[in-house]
């Protein structure tokens, strides 16, 4: 009773904890999104413990400025996943806030004010709706997407069905290209009953939990009281060897099982398991179905460069993605070059400078640090710098 009594007292004056946690919701027309003022907890059990909150929109920032207030300033939006949604650090801490700190120090005629729309795992198609609902009546004058590596396959629902999430590429949580029917491209909301139809490997999505058992209620209710039971429990799950997803062959003939879906295997059979984007970039021939998610992702890179152009607003790309001679930001480049939107390389800024990209991520996670958001704080802040002519009206 004592070791019990001790270990629970530790566990709330140190205020670590074992287990993120996070409630969602979802926004027809939007997507899953956090659900409003709800606490988000968030640890990778070795580097960070964060709470905080999301605002009133279901984001991890503050509460977004007034849109008279957001008119009058030089405003900008920022759009991404997880790097944008940070839940790795305080919101103090994030870098959209630090880059409106920077600017009132250095630059305070821009009168620079910010907004973030990051959510994890969503691409740059999954965040337009982010715009056209929260974003847009703030009358933004730059938009900054942040790219990373996984978003060349992030705006095809048939490849984010088949590398991680398992939803039916046609019943998605959030919106998705699709071609229509004269080969043109639109924008296909999300679809609130996407659980249903969830492929076998999809975390949790459409499961029923058992019934109950009365032992089991006893054990919810202790772990709902006592820190100590919920870090007990988290050791035992810990021990447990998790359920493996099926190969990655397996989970692209489900996908490609679903009804106008077979095309995607045609004359393409992988044989290794390695990592979906891996296996599609360092191949000599890519398959027709990663054509198709470059041209999703050139598309939706498009239509933000078209709602910028329409109301008046600059449109930049940062991407977080190693090397400028990588595959990777030779093919960026390429597709943001031919639309028009620059691009800052986050690597290569802050190898110019002689500093150390360990030092900007967490040790155990590739997340940024806060150290790692102050730089690209600054990264954007020598671009507007740069560009103050994107604040002026």
């Amino acid at each position: 009773a004592l070791v019990a009594i001790a270990g629970e007292a530790y566990l709330r004056l140190s205020g670590a904890f074992v287990e993120s946690a996070r409630t969602s919701r979802f926004v027809p027309g939007v997507g899953v999104l956090l659900q409003p003022h709800a606490e988000v907890r968030h640890t990778n059990g070795s580097d960070y413990w964060t709470v905080q909150r999301a605002n009133s929109l279901g984001f991890l920032d503050r509460e977004p400025p007034s849109p008279a207030r957001a008119a009058a300033s030089c405003h900008v939006a920022v759009f991404g996943d997880s790097f944008v949604e940070a839940a790795e650090v305080a919101i103090a801490d994030k870098f959209h806030v630090r880059l409106e700190a920077l600017a009132a120090d250095a630059l305070p005629e821009l009168d620079v004010t910010t907004s973030a729309y990051g959510h994890r795992g969503t691409g740059q198609a999954n965040q337009l709706p982010f715009h056209d609902e929260y974003a847009r009546p703030l009358r933004p004058d730059l938009l900054v997407l942040v790219f990373v590596r996984n978003d060349f396959l992030g705006n095809s629902a048939a490849l984010v069905a088949a590398d991680y999430a398992g939803w039916d590429p046609d019943r998605t949580p959030y919106a998705f290209p699709e071609r229509a029917a004269d080969g043109g491209l639109r924008l296909r909301p999300p679809d609130p009953d996407y659980a249903a139809s969830a492929l076998p490997w999809s975390p949790g999505l459409g499961e029923r939990p058992p019934a109950e058992r009365p032992h089991e209620a006893a054990v919810r209710a202790l772990t709902e009281r006592s820190l100590l039971a919920r870090w007990l429990g988290a050791r035992l799950r810990s021990l447990q060897e998790p359920e493996p997803a099926p190969p990655l062959a397996e989970r692209l003939e489900a996908v490609s099982a679903r009804p106008g879906y077979g095309w995607i295997l045609d004359g393409w059979r992988p044989t290794t398991d390695a990592a979906l984007l891996s296996l599609l970039l360092d191949s000599e021939e890519p398959p027709a179905v990663f054509a198709e998610a470059l041209e999703f992702t050139a598309w939706a890179l498009a239509e933000f460069k078209r709602r910028a152009d329409r109301d008046g607003a600059a449109v930049i790309i940062l991407h977080n993605m190693p090397g400028p001679e990588s595959r990777k930001d030779a093919l960026l480049r390429e597709v943001a070059g031919g639309i028009g939107i620059p691009v800052i390389n986050w690597h290569r800024w802050i190898a110019d400078r002689g500093r150390r990209i360990e030092d900007a991520r967490w040790p155990n996670d590739n997340h940024w640090s806060p150290q790692g958001h102050q730089w690209t704080a600054e990264a954007l802040f020598d671009w507007l710098r740069r560009h103050p002519e994107v604040c002026e009206d």
